[in-house]
C-alpha cells in the first residue's frame, strides 16, 4: 500500500531533499546497495561486541513488535538497520528515530515530495549514481543503505552539526521542527545499556 502525505506517525514526513554532489565513496556505496540487496549478517570484532549486539537486538526487537509484527521481517530490518548505521558511523538509535519520524516504519511510504521507503529517500539519488530504478528505494536494504549514507554525507558537510544535517536530510535546513522531532525520537530508541 502506498501512502502519501506529511505528518509524524500517520504519513511520510520527508521534505524536499536537495540534489547534492556525491563523494565517490558515497556513490560506490549506493551503487552496491542496488546490486546487493541481501540483508547483511552482523560481523563482530570480539565476543564482547557480539554480546552487546545481541542485547541491543533483543531490546529493539521487543520494542518493534507492534510496528513490525512479523519476526523474520523484524529480524532482517534490525540486522540491516544496525549494519548500515554502524557502517556509516551512526548510532543505530538515531537511525531508528529518524525512521519513526520519516515513515513510521512503513516500507512503502511515499511523501508528497516523492521520497520513498523507511528513510524517505528522494528518487533523484538513484539517477545520481547511474541507476534510475526508483522501485529499488522500496527494498529494505537499499533504502537503509541510501538513507544512512546520505545522512552521513550531510553530517560531514555540516562539520558534525547533527541539527543542521538533519534539516538538510529533510530539506528543512535552518528550521527546528524536523531535527527536534528526530532528536526526540532518538532518545526513545537509545539502547538501555547506554542510559
Amino acid at each position: 500500500m502506498l501512502v502519501a502525505g506529511l505528518g509524524i506517525g500517520s504519513a511520510a514526513h520527508a521534505g524536499n531533499q536537495k540534489e547534492e554532489a556525491l563523494a565517490d565513496s558515497v556513490r560506490v556505496a549506493l551503487a552496491r546497495a542496488i546490486h546487493d540487496n541481501r540483508p547483511p549478517k552482523p560481523v563482530f570484532r570480539d565476543e564482547a561486541a557480539r554480546v552487546r549486539y545481541q542485547a541491543w537486538y533483543a531490546e529493539m526487537s521487543d520494542r518493534l513488535k507492534r510496528r513490525l509484527p512479523d519476526e523474520l521481517t523484524r529480524r532482517e530490518f534490525l540486522e540491516s538497520a544496525w549494519y548500515e548505521a554502524t557502517r556509516a558511523g551512526l548510532d543505530p538509535g538515531l537511525v531508528l528515530g529518524l525512521i519513526q519520524v520519516e515513515s513510521a516504519y512503513r516500507k512503502y511510504a511515499i511523501s508528497l515530495a516523492g521520497a520513498r521507503g523507511y528513510m524517505q529517500v528522494m528518487p533523484f539519488w538513484t539517477r545520481i549514481i547511474g541507476d534510475n530504478n526508483r522501485r529499488a528505494l522500496f527494498d529494505m536494504q537499499t533504502n537503509l543503505r541510501y538513507g544512512c549514507s546520505i545522512l552521513r554525507m550531510y553530517i560531514d558537510m555540516e562539520g558534525g552539526n547533527l541539527f543542521l544535517a538533519l534539516g538538510r536530510y529533510n530539506g528543512s535546513r535552518g528550521r527546528p521542527e524536523y531535527p527536534n522531532a528526530v532528536l526526540s525520537a532518538w532518545k526513545k530508541w537509545q539502547f538501555s545499556a547506554l542510559r
